[in-house]
């Protein structure tokens, strides 16, 4: 089921992190818990985030985060941390953005400051951190990846950087229909909160996060479907519109755990 070393390249880390985002559930919910005391605390959770932040400043901070890591540093940078301090400075709005910004918060995290103290008149920056962390906290970090040999041996790699998988196979062909916040009435009047992709017949489709099967099934409005939880249950992936008669990988079922990379269901020539 593992899509032998398709790990993503900078090239496409711009794209991959904009199907991402457009794949998560849009609205964030922070369950504190699943026990009636805390049902009552209606209030406190972000219900919902519009995420403005500009691929430039993803990739810059991306890659201070991975090399600080890869590198071993002794001052190691947390690209979500670096967001959130950038997004109390812009209130926001990343069409301010300027690298000179992020350079001047690097000298100051590298002179011995740390993120808390820089952050600690800063009104927002919780908000921000939980919203981008709600948004991206499962991309970067530890992963393994598995590498099989010409005699068909497998062994793990242990790596730090990008861990999230592009959902369309490699070297598979697909169409982006730009479709996010379309206005759908099927049912009921409501906003698109996602992009469709449009595959070929027998396009494999990958998990682009770890996670738990949610709900698994027909749905009337995305037909057969697939919905994984990341384990932090910050994430829903929905993968939708699927080919009737073979909608995904045999042997899945709500309750079982797929791995980052993950076939999970092979595309009918539709959506996904």
């Amino acid at each position: 089921m593992f899509i032998k070393s398709f790990k993503l390249n900078k090239k496409i880390f711009t794209f991959v992190l904009l199907i991402i985002f457009i794949l998560v559930s849009i609205s964030i919910f922070y369950s504190l818990a699943d026990n009636e005391n805390q049902k009552e605390k209606k209030d406190d959770y972000i219900k919902w985030v519009d995420f403005d932040v500009t691929a430039k400043a993803m990739k810059e901070t991306a890659k201070l985060d991975i090399d600080s890591h890869k590198n071993n540093n002794e001052i190691k940078f947390n690209w979500i941390e670096l967001l959130a301090y950038l997004s109390c400075k812009y209130g926001g709005n990343f069409e301010k953005y300027n690298s000179s910004d992020l350079d001047k918060l690097v000298q100051s995290l590298n002179s011995g400051e740390s993120i808390s103290d820089l952050s600690n008149n800063m009104k927002f920056y919780n908000y921000y951190y939980e919203s981008l962390s709600a948004v991206l906290s499962g991309f970067i970090g530890n992963y393994s990846i598995q590498r099989i040999d010409e005699s068909g041996n497998s062994s793990f790699e242990n790596n730090y950087g990008l861990k999230a998988f592009l959902p369309i196979a490699k070297n598979y062909s697909f169409n982006h229909y730009k479709d996010f916040g379309a206005s759908r009435s099927y049912g009921f009047k409501r906003t698109h909160l996602g992009n469709d992709l449009m595959g070929q017949i027998g396009t494999p489709i990958i998990a682009v996060e770890s996670g738990v099967i949610e709900n698994l099934g027909w749905n009337q409005y995305g037909g057969w479907r697939i919905g994984i939880r990341s384990f932090d249950s910050k994430r829903y992936y929905y993968y939708a519109h699927l080919r009737k008669n073979h909608p995904y990988v045999e042997g899945l079922e709500v309750g079982s755990t797929v791995n980052a990379g993950d076939v999970i269901r092979i595309s009918w020539n539709d959506w996904i």
